[in-house]
């Protein structure tokens, strides 16, 4: 397994065990705020998931779909697994064309290469499952999943 393909299978699915955790919420507890980042667990995702699709239309240069933010928890993992399996697949033939150097105009319409688009969706990600973690267990979620890189790793690996 290669370094990006180990980045996008990982960043898939600790988000889609962060919304497979959330359906035990109820939907006072998926809205209830708090001090940090997007403030609810709704609206976290509802920043995460089209950060997915923005960044991937534009490195296509293809109009940004727009769906309203306040969907179910299945509606939002839906929209997560169509989202990430595009981003996932232009990821991928950006590196088999060997373009991650080349560039877009990103919403800026500043010249972005495609590596490093492909890197801020990762990280960003990353940082927002950050918070939605913190704000289940402000909640009183239990049971909490480790969804770090070095355990599902570990995990993939069958240990």
């Amino acid at each position: 397994m290669n370094l990006l393909d180990r980045l996008l299978d990982h960043d898939h699915w600790a988000t889609t065990q962060l919304l497979d955790l959330s359906r035990g919420l109820t939907d006072e507890q998926i809205d209830q705020p708090f001090d940090i980042g997007h403030r609810t667990v709704r609206a976290t995702f509802g920043h995460m998931i089209p950060n997915v699709e923005f960044w991937t239309s534009s490195m296509v240069k293809k109009p940004v779909p727009y769906e309203p933010a306040h969907a179910s928890v299945d509606d939002m993992l839906a929209r997560h697994e169509r989202s990430y399996a595009t981003f996932a697949g232009l990821a991928r033939t950006l590196r088999d064309e060997q373009r991650f150097d080349d560039t877009f105009g990103d919403h800026f319409d500043e010249q972005m290469t495609f590596g490093g688009g492909v890197l801020h969706v990762i990280l960003h990600n990353e940082d927002h499952r950050t918070e939605v973690l913190h704000i289940h267990q402000r909640l009183g979620v239990p049971d909490l999943p480790e969804v770090d890189h070095g355990l599902w790793d570990f995990g993939r690996r069958g240990f």
